[in-house]
């Protein structure tokens, strides 16, 4: 003989129901698994709503001052480790209400009056993916500090600058770690809209029509920081999008996190020896005694996929869905708690490798002076000085990096006779411009790369964060 289902979840839902759930319901219907996170949400949403409820003479203050006391025992417990949660109650709002009524008796029935789970949760979770924005934000900020610090070291440091991963032109370290801080600039950008827009309460809705009660939701949206209450009932309850923006905002960042880490791979080759990992960021091969893989480079690669994907997940459950609430918006929280875990830990991974790693000068300066790596300033230097049009200096130039080629060395090696070869006008002058060095150093338009200019960005970005 089966034991029989508990009966606890048939007591929530009132006296609709005769039978309780069988195993399996329960269990696809329970999200006391993961929505435990939300506990300290919860019970602060839950003592701005006693609170309330007593100003405007709902609850008396004995009553809501009991509840308010409670929900602190309550949290302390949860935070402690010593709460007994229970599947039998689904969600972690009636495993809270269930030990209040334990720990102070009749008043916390009072509790879920003018609410309803649905506006319970939808301002619980705006609460939590309020408060990832905020750790976002601070991790992006420690990883732009590290990367300024790279930029401050290397801001005369010489390597190539690539398209289609082929040498192109001279840059610094620096402007290439700055590209960075910029990108990041972005994503910090966009978890701020992200959460401005978040920040109003859907509390006080109720089920979805708003409550008889004379209830005030100004009051708890101030007490909870919120800048206002919701203006539409229906869209408070139902609404998902601040968390679809959350994950959108993450798997932007997660996709700049993955091209640096993609950098840092190629980099740290015995092909590249551009930067050295310390031990901290690599390891071993259990049969190859030579290698140190940048494996938390790869790993890193590789993160966008979950954070991606959880996107994906949410937007693929909330697409079809009428309003108001669905039994469906269950779905919504696993995968932003899993993305944000891996944001999170993904970017405290990055600024470590990013302080860690050391840049060989010696090798970005060698690469950075092949492939023809001014062969634009050439082309420059024939329009400035000969008044050739572009177009000429093009071709003029490019009949040169073939003649360099044929001969086996970079454009710097040729000889005056073999330049006027291409156009008789080119003086000793042509060589000033065609070191890499000087190359950079002359790209000082704004956003350019020479070193001043760089300079002069980091210092705008040290001022900006403090």
């Amino acid at each position: 003989m089966t034991d029989q289902p508990e009966q606890t979840s048939n007591t929530m839902w009132g006296g609709r129901f005769a039978a309780g759930p069988d195993a399996i319901m329960e269990a696809i219907n329970a999200s006391i698994g993961y929505d435990r996170r939300l506990a300290r949400q919860d019970i602060e949403g839950s003592r701005a709503h006693a609170a309330m409820l007593a100003s405007v003479g709902i609850l008396t203050d004995s009553d809501a001052d009991a509840i308010r006391e409670g929900l602190l025992t309550v949290l302390s417990e949860i935070e402690g480790g010593q709460f007994d949660f229970k599947p039998a109650l689904e969600d972690i709002h009636m495993n809270v209400e269930a030990r209040l009524k334990e720990v102070v008796g009749e008043p916390a029935g009072r509790l879920h009056t003018a609410r309803s789970r649905n506006d319970q949760v939808a301002t619980d979770f705006r609460l939590w993916v309020r408060d990832q924005c905020d750790a976002a934000e601070t991790g992006l900020v420690a990883l732009q500090k590290a990367l300024l610090t790279q930029a401050e070291a290397g801001a005369d440091m010489v390597m190539p600058g690539f398209t289609h991963l082929q040498v192109a032109q001279p840059v610094t370290w620096g402007h290439h770690m700055m590209a960075y801080v910029e990108m990041l600039g972005r994503d910090r950008g966009r978890f701020a809209d992200a959460r401005r827009r978040l920040n109003e309460s859907p509390l006080g809705a109720a089920a979805l029509a708003g409550t008889s009660f004379p209830i005030d939701r100004h009051m708890t949206a101030g007490a909870l920081g919120f800048d206002a209450p919701m203006a539409n009932s229906l869209d408070a309850v139902s609404a998902r999008d601040f968390a679809l923006e959350f994950l959108s905002a993450s798997a932007i960042c997660a996709v700049h996190l993955s091209r640096l880490a993609e950098e840092i791979v190629i980099w740290s080759t015995a092909q590249f020896r551009f930067v050295a990992l310390s031990d901290r960021w690599s390891t071993g091969s259990s049969i190859m005694p030579q290698k140190k893989n940048p494996d938390a480079a790869e790993l890193l690669r590789a993160k966008i996929g979950r954070i991606l994907g959880a996107a994906v997940g949410l937007f693929t459950v909330m697409k079809g869905l009428p309003l108001a609430y669905s039994k469906d918006m269950q779905e919504d929280k696993e995968q932003v708690f899993d993305a944000a875990d891996t944001l999170m830990l993904s970017l405290a991974a990055m600024t470590g490798m990013v302080s860690d790693m050391a840049p060989n000068a010696d090798a970005l300066r060698a690469a950075a002076a092949t492939g023809f790596s001014t062969a634009t300033d050439l082309a420059d230097w024939l329009v400035r000085e000969l008044n050739l049009p572009f177009r000429e200096a093009h071709h003029v130039t490019g009949s040169l990096v073939a003649l360099a080629e044929r001969k086996g060395c970079d454009l710097p090696d040729l000889t005056l006779e073999d330049m006027r070869s291409a156009h008789e006008g080119i003086t000793e002058g042509v060589f000033d411009v065609l070191g890499v060095e000087n190359s950079v150093a002359s790209r000082r338009s704004y956003g350019g790369t020479a070193p001043d200019r760089v300079r002069e960005q980091i210092a705008a970005w040290r001022e900006r964060l403090g």
